[in-house]
């Protein structure tokens, strides 16, 4: 499909208010609980955002595919708010620790002048001998179908890749067809919509194989997921490209990390797309200072939707153009 640089459609904002990556260590912000997911959802809701995409975390800050846990903090954010819930269907890894606890590790840095970031990156070799990556199983992920009260989104990532992070730790993120054809079929017997996530052009390709197969229907919702290393680049060539690729009719967003995260966004949105912002992308609000939460990212957003003549959808209108009835 073709972009459009003058387009004046509703532009859907999705916020990512947790993440499945780092912790209240990277961001004392950072939404863990089900009470605090509640209320970040209630403020982004407020500031403006019309979609919600979470992962929660157990009692330990740590990413839990505890079904409990996620009834909770579903059933919490819509007690307070009319906001679109969406399930990440990847979970997040978890850090099992062997001889130093990881919160003492993550602490290390203290004192010396480092970002935790930057103490990991410096010390990988030694901190990995001290814990394992622990990746959630497929039918942990396909357990999340069972949520109760029923979302009204889920995602699905549309093929398998090494997931790199910015401390060189690299993470197979397994999405095998079979599993996403399950996936995809559950959902829809329930009635749930679905948002596909793609990290390079096979994954579009993919997409097309289950569109070919009747388990996806037309108009299809992307998110372009760029900058993560082991998938596409953040160039706006790269973006131009993934959009173009995309069948006509489809709904779309850029998601990105960290230092592009802001820019692609704007991007996007004058490209006549949609756009996510949250905690989970980006923990600062510009370089060097930690954003204060998930709402003044999303208020950032319906700023700069507004200035270049996109009005943010509400709920109600993004239900439409995404079709969830």
């Amino acid at each position: 499909m073709k972009p459009s640089i003058i387009s004046d459609d509703k532009v859907i904002i999705t916020t990512a208010i947790t993440g499945g990556i780092h912790g209240k260590w990277a961001n004392p912000n950072l939404p863990i609980t089900p009470e605090e997911q509640a209320q970040d959802a209630l403020d982004c809701y407020n500031a403006g955002a019309a979609i919600l995409h979470l992962h929660v975390r157990g009692e330990d800050g740590q990413n839990t595919p505890d079904i409990d846990v996620y009834n909770k903090s579903v059933r919490l954010i819509g007690e307070g708010c009319p906001i679109i819930r969406q399930i990440g269907n990847g979970i997040g890894a978890r850090i099992d620790a062997s001889g130093a606890a990881f919160e003492d590790m993550l602490h290390g840095f203290e004192g010396k002048g480092l970002t935790v970031s930057d103490y990991i990156k410096q010390n990988i070799n030694q901190l990995k001998d001290q814990f394992t990556v622990v990746h959630p199983t497929l039918e942990q992920r396909l357990n999340l179908l069972n949520i109760e009260p029923q979302p009204e989104m889920h995602t699905i990532n549309a093929g398998t890749f090494e997931f790199m992070t910015s401390y060189g730790l690299g993470i197979v993120f397994n999405n095998p067809r079979s599993f996403n054809e399950e996936y995809v079929k559950r959902c829809k017997e329930k009635g749930i919509g679905i948002e596909i996530e793609v990290y390079d052009l096979s994954h579009i390709e993919n997409v097309m194989e289950l569109v070919d197969k009747g388990l996806l229907s037309p108009p299809l919702h992307f998110s372009i997921v760029l900058g993560i290393m082991g998938g596409t680049a953040a160039t706006p060539g790269n973006l131009m490209h993934m959009v173009e690729q995309l069948p006509e009719g489809s709904t779309w967003q850029v998601v990105t990390v960290g230092k592009y995260n802001v820019r692609s966004t704007v991007i996007a949105m004058s490209m006549g797309g949609n756009v996510r912002t949250g905690l989970e992308d980006n923990i600062y609000y510009q370089k060097g200072e930690l954003a204060k939460g998930n709402a003044q990212l999303v208020e950032r957003m319906v700023r700069i939707a507004k200035e270049i003549g996109r009005e943010p959808a509400t709920v109600e209108e993004a239900k439409q153009i995404l079709g969830l009835y």
